[in-house]
Order: C-alpha cells, then structure tokens, then sequence
C-alpha cells in the first residue's frame, strides 16, 4: 500500500488527459476484439474483456466489459511476470493460458497477453480475455453442469508463448485445433485477441511518443496510487463492523437435491476491507466450483460498486489495495485441484449478491434487494442435416433487485457480469433452432413498495436432428430475497416438451438431448421486492397490471388492487 504524497513533478491536467487516454485505448482494444471475433458468444454476447496491466500486474485500465474477466486477468498476468520476466521478453511476443489452477478462471476463458514497448523499453502488458465457443470436453460449449473433475471440461492451456517475435506458434495451433469441435471459429477467436492486443501495444507505443516511457511509468504510479486513497477514503464512510450474509445454488449439477450455501462476513476497519467466506460450502462435487481469482472478481466488483458509484474513482488496479479475502482450502470458493469449475459464473453472482447483502446491512440507502442473480448458459451442439457441426450460445437473464427508490430494471445484467442476449436472427442463423417466445415473465418480479424486476419467458424449437443443450440455471428453488419487507423474486423454471406430449422438468442444470419438433421453455428469475407491498401507490400496482407486468389476480392478492 502506497503512503506516497503526489508526485510534484506531475501535472494534474497532463495525468488526467493520460487517464483518459489509456481509458479510451482499452476500450478501442475491446471493439477490436468484439467486432474481429468470429463467434456469435463474442460478436453479439460481448463476452470479452480488455485491459492494460503495469510491468507490476497491476490493472492500469479496462474496457467497459465483463468485470469478472477484468479482475480475473489479475493472477493470469501475474502469473506471466512470475514465469517469464519482463527483462526476458521481446517486443511481438505474446502469450497465452486459461489453466484455472494456474491463476485462470475456467476453460472457455483464454487470456492473450502481450508485452509493449517504447524504444526498446517494456513499459506495459496488454491484455484480453475471450470466452470461447469450444475447448473441447464432454459436451458441446465446454461448461458441462455435470463435470466432476476438470479433465472434462476441456483444454487446459498452460502458460505458453503464442508469439515468439511476431511469429506464430504453429505446434500450439495444431493441437488447439485438434481439441474443439469448431476450429475455426476458435481460431478466429484468438486472432481476434492477438489483434485487440495489437492495438493496446500500438496507441501505448503512441503514447510513449508523445510523453516518454519513463514519465508515463511515473503517471501510471500516480494512477494507482489516487485510486488507493480515494477508495480508502471511501470505505472510511463506512461505518466499522462486521456484517455477515448467506444466499445459496440450488445445486452443484450433480447432486441436484442439496442447497450449496455461500457465506460471508465482512470485517470493516480504518485498515481496509476483510472478505471472510469461512462456512461457505466445501468444494462441490460438480462443476460450481470457483477458484480465487472468481473469488476476488466478485468482491472486487461489490467494492466498487458500494465505494464509487458515480464512478468518480479511476477504476483501475489501487480500487483492491484495500482489499483482502480469506478463502478457505478446500471450499467452493477456494478449490483443490482437479475440481471441475466450469460453472462457476453462477458461483461468482452468488459471491456478489452475498457480498451485497452483507453490506447492505451496512450501508441500506446503497444497496437494493437481491438480484435475480442467475445467468443461464444454453449451449446447442449438433450436426445439421447437411452434416455440418455447429456450437452455439444463448445468454439470458432476470430481474434486478429494488431500491428503496426505484423498481428494479426488467430482464438485465446485474453484478459481476455484462454480457447481451443473442439476438433471434443470430441465433437462428448459427442453429437449426426456432425462436417463439421472449417476452417479459408477468408476477415475477418480488411484490414491494418498489417491485423487483422482472424475470423473462423464453421458448427454442430444435428442427434438425439431435441437438445436445446445456443449461445452466439458478434461482429454481432459492428466490432472490426482498429487503426493508419487500417479498422475494419469483422462481426461475426450465422444461422440456417432448414429441409425445410428456414434459420434463430442469432441476436448475442439466446436460439433455434433444430433438426435431421439441422445445424448451424457460422463466427467468424475478429480482426482490424492497418495503411492504402495501405501502406501493395503487397508480403502480394498476400501471403495472395495464402494462403487464402484474396479473389482475396476483395484483389483488399481494396488493389488494385489480
């Protein structure tokens, strides 16, 4: 932790144009990556990052991306400097890795990592994260719910060098190829990241130029250092205590009747801010696992979250000095290799919404009720009658929790992750899969003086052959609980309709097989409900019915209006 005053040979006007500048690089950095990328998941679902480190690993700028991509290339980039020091690397190396045990996160994500220089001097890492269609492993989209051991879940890359001076590592790219069911694609995915990382290297080499690369060394110091103390600042407004809160899976996705509870304690003094997850679960048998980089992803996003947000912090890498986490061996979120941690997106929203829910106790006006908290994953592989493979990818949602001053939004990203749904045409495109619903899920939303969001109402048609789905749920039998009184968010739910007529219900994860003519049908997860229903004004309760958000008889029910 810095103690450092202001550097006086450092203009405040010329550090903010570089902040500035380095806020802008990171994020043409991410366009170039999402509009390269070959993969529907990327190009329509966003789901990629980008960021600039110091030579100290230390984030110096970040895309507006996924924050749990942005924190969890902390350790990978650490991990780089560890193994291969900057002293030893050339200008057009890069790098790559998605080993979870290694400081990755979990297979699909695959980091490329490249060195930039200034006339011979490195003076910073540009980095990118992508999440790949297909590594490999037991089922098509390589996040199986009911892996057991990491060995299923696909290709696990140790850190090796991609580039060697410009030049392509052909013996990587022939086993990478041999390992996915969609090589091309895949490939274009890492082109596409070597070329974000082009980018980052080229405007800093820039950059350099214009202001030198032992000043800007100096500037990114300065950077950090700001953060730290703003953030420190921050926490002081907090009022000192410890703060405890459990939420739960539903499931591990493999032993399907069992609640996985995550707990945490936050312990708050003028020294920073203490995560403690002791009695939270021990590692599951399945794939929901989360190794500690998804561990500090998740606490480092509630601290932003709750300290800055009116983003008036620079959001880089002095934001988490103040930070620590007790991450007990052997748990969900602190894993034994080879546990499979495929999954383990669901496990990170769990961390946050926890995380939230315990501050919340801290500080109520900052914190709304809980989110619908689940992100599910389909993934659709296949062959179509042609005899072409596909893999492809749906992203969906639920309701975010309310505030004391406002409803919750409807159907939106909430907490560590910030993907987009794909959009119908792409989708039908990339599969022989019709779409016939999506549409906002009425009465789920938690009833409240301010309702939570609502939950959406899906439906797929398979047309072709056998197509293998995966789905990742949540919130199928633990809702998203209401605060200051409010009622908890309605279930999520998931079913499959056969072509004889019989249903089958998702216990929240499953790996299925399906064919022509069925379907799945989903509801998403509403977000909680804040202050007592009675106390909401009947104008909303009847804008609500009108807008079909809340059906006449649950509105009678809950709020005596209809």
């Amino acid at each position: 932790m810095s103690t450092t005053a202001a550097r006086p040979d450092l203009d405040p006007i010329t550090v903010e144009v570089i902040r500035n500048k380095l806020d802008g690089i990171a994020n043409e950095m991410e366009l170039t990556l999402v509009r390269s990328a070959f993969s529907t998941i990327v190009k329509e679902g966003l789901d990629a990052s980008a960021s600039i480190f110091t030579l100290n690993g230390e984030t110096l700028a970040q895309a507006i991306a996924i924050p749990i991509h942005l924190v969890t290339l902390l350790p990978m980039v650490r991990h780089l400097l560890e193994k291969y020091p900057v002293a030893s690397m050339k200008e057009g190396d890069a790098f790559v890795m998605n080993d979870p045990y290694l400081g990755g996160t979990h297979l699909p994500d695959i980091a490329v990592m490249m060195p930039v220089f200034h006339q011979g001097q490195p003076i910073a890492i540009s980095a990118t994260m992508t999440h790949h269609q297909d590594v490999g492993g037991m089922a098509p989209g390589s996040t199986p719910t009911n892996a057991t051991e990491i060995f299923q879940e696909g290709l696990r890359i140790p850190l090796l060098k991609l580039m060697d001076q410009g030049v392509l590592n052909p013996t990587f790219m022939a086993m990478l190829k041999r390992n996915v069911r969609i090589p091309e694609i895949v490939t274009g995915d890492l082109m596409a990241e070597i070329s974000a990382c082009s980018i980052g290297a080229r405007r800093l080499k820039e950059l350099g130029e214009i202001y030198g690369g032992n000043f800007l060394i100096s500037v990114f110091d300065e950077l950090l250092d700001r953060s730290e103390k703003m953030t420190q600042a921050a926490l002081r407004r907090i009022p000192n205590g410890s703060y405890t809160y459990t939420d739960y899976l539903d499931n591990d996705g493999v032993d399907l009747d069992r609640l996985v509870p995550i707990t945490v304690t936050v312990n708050i003094d003028d020294n920073g801010i203490e995560f403690d997850f002791t009695g939270s679960s021990p590692q599951v048998r399945g794939p929901f696992n989360c190794v500690p980089s998804g561990s500090l992803a998740a606490s480092c996003f509630a601290v932003r979250a709750v300290t800055d947000p009116d983003q008036s912090i620079p959001n880089n890498g002095g934001c988490f000095r103040p930070l620590s986490l007790k991450l007990p061996p052997g748990s969900i979120v602190n894993p034994n290799e080879p546990a499979p941690v495929g999954c383990r997106t669901s496990t990170i929203k769990r961390i946050t919404s926890v995380v939230l829910g315990a501050l919340r106790e801290a500080v109520p006006d900052r914190v709304p009720a809980d989110p619908g908290g689940e992100e599910v994953i389909l993934h659709f592989g296949g062959r179509r009658a042609d005899g072409r493979g596909f893999v492809t990818s749906q992203i969906l949602i639920g309701g975010s929790g309310a505030s004391a001053g406002k409803d919750g939004v409807d159907v939106i990203e909430t907490d560590a992750t910030n993907c987009m749904n794909i959009p119908a045409e792409a989708l039908e495109l990339e599969a022989p899969i019709r779409v016939h619903r999506a549409s906002l899920a009425p009465d789920s939303g938690g009833p409240g003086e301010r309702r939570g969001g609502l939950g959406a109402w899906l439906e797929y048609e398979m047309l072709e052959g056998e197509i293998t789905i995966t789905y990742r749920g949540e919130r199928h039998f633990c809702q998203a609980a209401g605060a200051a009184g409010g009622q908890p968010g309605g279930f999520a739910s998931a079913e499959i309709r056969r072509k004889d007529g019989s249903v089958h219900s998702i216990p929240s994860k499953e790996v299925a097989r399906m064919t022509a003519g069925e379907r799945l049908i989903i509801k998403t997860a509403g977000g909680g409900g804040y202050g007592t229903p009675g106390a909401r004004p009947k104008t909303e309760v009847q804008a609500d019915i009108e807008n079909g958000k809340v059906t006449a008889k649950a509105a009678e029910s809950i709020y005596g209006a209809g």
